[in-house]
């Protein structure tokens, strides 16, 4: 066995939506080990996804002890953590930062969307977006927070700080309160040019910046880590952490797409499109969002909802008798459902999937969009819903490619990662229905390996990130084929379509469902 040499691997904390992943990383990216926790997402009201705070950060917690067990680290082996996550997350906690005040509301809770019109009562949302670079949605914290201080005025005055997940773990790990731009940039709070709260911002959302953390660039470095939690994963008090950023960010510098015309596409439980500029750039049409990374580094792009969520969904309820019968054979039931889709020909013979189960964010930011088979007729069989369902995700994809080629240029390649990139399936349909080759670098766990990046250059071990690309290995790399690109094309025009002809229908429906108890059942 190689011996570790002392200050030479970073441990990655990813705080994902449906799990935690750690991963030990040598200097040189070389993965040493990697391990996951997952854990629920409770959606109690069809508006309503939380999570329990203190479960993902027992989740870190064991995370953590996990890699440095399996990579046999000792505690001077370990040269910082670096941690990584989900944006738009908000948690009220009490005065010692540590007792959680109400769940972890997610950025795929919707509960606010009834202060959209609000905001708009009281702001220009178009000038608040070019400001702070994140669409006017019910993801956003700015939304969430309209949403508590109008609607939980006694929470408020009790609350001591409004945190996302990230902060909550770190103020548990460090004591510190602090958020990084990357994070702080997907609040829809902060102004990106002055890297600070944005005032016009803090006034619409009633919350002073006493009650927010302190942003701090993405390579800051906390000292001091608390004994008893370093004890219970392995590590050295004297073990600093680097605050890291969004996942998303992180997933663009972890799969080399750091240049113009290189756009990475990830999807795991939801997904997301982006690409990098040397500045902020926001879009006219308030599509698209822009955060940052670090110093001339900033990510533009969109994201979705329903991303791999879909495909559960369709495991779930759509093919459960499929789904058993692959267990009972020892199949992962995935693979089995992508065996049934591929016998399907590209474009599911005319059946349209929009994907809208959790509302939708870019480019609509329409929280009311609700999912829809469009074209549905006998000759249709389960196979093709089933396709229909995978296909409708890429063309969520296509969607936000196209505003992102309007606003940044065209795009050469796409570097696929996160859960779905494990599918050549999934992969050669992205190629097909965006026209554009698709590569896959080694390691698809792409946000933890940008976290690694990040650190070496907080920790003062590289001096750029020139020597990402040392670390990207191409996995494989999938060319379109021109007779399904040619069908997808012509179905992306009527799938688009579809959506704009039900915008007003969206919104009926979605009233009447916020107005009903799921699960009654009145007897007649």
């Amino acid at each position: 066995m190689t011996q570790i040499q002392p200050q030479s691997v970073v441990v990655t904390v990813d705080l994902g939506t449906t799990s935690t992943k750690t991963m030990a990383v040598t200097r040189e990216g070389r993965i040493l080990a990697s391990h996951s926790i997952e854990y629920p997402l409770h959606t109690p009201m069809p508006d309503r996804a939380e999570q329990d705070p203190d479960e993902i950060f027992r989740a870190v917690v064991a995370g953590v002890r996990a890699v440095t067990d399996k990579a046999g680290l000792r505690p001077e082996d370990v040269l910082c953590m670096s941690f990584s996550s989900a944006m738009h997350s908000l948690i009220a906690v009490s005065a010692d930062g540590l007792r959680p005040l109400t769940p972890c509301i997610t950025w795929a809770d919707n509960r606010s969307a009834p202060y959209l019109p609000v905001l708009r009562e009281k702001a220009d949302a178009l000038a608040l977006y070019r400001r702070t670079g994140t669409p006017i949605h019910p993801m956003s914290p700015l939304l969430k927070l309209m949403w508590l201080t109008d609607r939980e005025p006694e929470l408020y005055r009790n609350t001591y700080k409004f945190l996302g997940i990230k902060e909550y773990v770190l103020a548990h790990l460090y004591g510190r309160f602090v958020i990084d731009h990357s994070l702080a940039s997907a609040t829809g709070m902060f102004n990106l040019e002055k890297l600070d709260w944005d005032e016009e911002a803090l006034a619409v959302s009633g919350v002073g910046r006493e009650k927010l953390p302190e942003p701090v660039p993405t390579t800051y470095v906390l000292e001091g880590l608390n004994p008893r939690y370093a004890a219970e994963m392995g590590l050295s008090p004297s073990t600093p952490t680097v605050v890291g950023a969004s996942d998303g960010v992180l997933a663009n510098l972890g799969a080399g797409a750091m240049e113009p015309g290189v756009v990475a596409v990830t999807i795991g439980t939801s997904g997301a499109v982006r690409g990098v500029v040397n500045k902020p750039l926001t879009d006219p049409e308030g599509r698209l969002f822009c955060y940052a990374l670090a110093p001339g580094y900033w990510v533009v792009g969109g994201p979705i909802n329903n991303g791999g969520v879909m495909f559960r969904w369709v495991r779930d309820q759509l093919a459960t008798l499929e789904s058993a019968e692959a267990r009972r054979l020892g199949v992962d039931p995935y693979d089995h459902l992508t065996e049934i889709a591929r016998s399907v020909a590209p474009g599911s013979d005319g059946l349209l999937f929009l994907p809208f189960l959790m509302g939708e964010r870019a480019p609509y930011w329409n929280a009311n969009a609700r999912g829809t088979f469009f074209g549905l007729t006998l000759a249709h069989e389960k196979k093709h819903m089933i396709r229909a369902v995978l296909e409708g995700v890429m063309y969520r994809i296509q969607s936000i490619v196209a505003p992102l080629e309007q606003l940044s240029g065209p795009t050469r390649e796409v570097r696929a990662s996160g859960g779905f990139a494990r599918s050549t399936f999934w992969r050669q349909m992205l190629s097909d229905v965006l026209g554009t080759s698709v590569t896959v670098p080694d390691a698809i766990e792409s946000s933890g390996l940008g976290a690694a990046q990040l650190a070496l250059l907080a920790m003062g071990q590289t001096k750029n990130f020139d020597g990402v690309h040392e670390w990207v290995k191409a996995g494989s790399r999938h060319e379109p084929d021109s007779a399904a690109h040619a069908r997808y094309k012509q179905l992306t025009a009527i799938y688009m379509n579809v959506y704009h002809q039900l915008k007003d229908s969206f919104d009926a429906i979605a009233a009447y469902q916020n107005n009903t108890q799921f699960g009654n059942v009145t007897k007649g």
